[in-house]
């Protein structure tokens, strides 16, 4: 499955921070059954590649890795089990790391000029990020002009209230967001109330 293909699998890739890979096997089968299938672990804590690991045992699961800075990231998170990538920024050792291990990578970006660089790498679908910060809706509509092969995936500040306005435009074709598991649904482990978030989630019209 190609990036274009993951943007399309559902209206909203989550966001996810993971401190305890306990969590990690339910966290996932909430979100699956809620109907988002493709989720993207960050980083961020040291439970991080355990619980990508334990998730890509969860029927259904499109799992990935966030927040990799560079191509170790990508090399480390594959051998766990990662089938895509997501960037907070690009540059072409990452890029090169992704292509070398046929890794899916959704780069992030927040200017012309990154877009162009990344581009001129091959990549045509992108995170903003982060979105409300860097303009939100007002600046991916003004890059709807000059960027008309673009697509993207606008991540940061995003929630329930705002995902419908940036989904509504011709450039996006999902977002990524961390409302859909709230850190304090997930450590009190309570899974129902992440489903049902997940399947509001995945019922945004694109």
């Amino acid at each position: 499955m190609n990036v274009k293909e993951l943007m399309q699998v559902a209206p909203v890739i989550p966001v996810l921070v993971i401190d305890d890979v306990k969590h990690a096997v339910p966290l996932a089968e909430a979100l699956v059954k809620g109907g988002l299938r493709v989720l993207e672990v960050t980083l961020r804590t040291p439970a991080a590649l355990d619980a990508i690991k334990a998730m890509t045992g969860v029927d259904g699961a499109i799992v990935g890795v966030g927040t990799a800075l560079d191509g170790n990231d990508i090399k480390n998170a594959a051998e766990h089990g990662a089938t895509f990538a997501v960037s907070p920024g690009f540059t072409s050792e990452i890029g090169a790391a992704a292509n070398k291990l046929s890794m899916p990578l959704l780069p992030g970006v927040m200017t012309s000029a990154e877009i162009m660089n990344a581009r001129q790498h091959g990549f045509s679908e992108l995170k903003f990020f982060p979105a409300s910060q860097a303009g939100g809706t007002t600046m991916l509509k003004a890059f709807g002009g000059p960027f008309v092969d673009v697509s993207f995936c606008p991540t940061g500040g995003i929630n329930a209230n705002t995902a419908a306005d940036y989904l509504s435009l011709n450039n996006v074709r999902c977002v990524g967001g961390s409302w859909v598991a709230p850190k304090n649904l997930v450590s009190a482990g309570d899974w129902d109330a992440i489903t049902e978030l997940a399947t509001t989630a995945a019922q945004l019209p694109v």
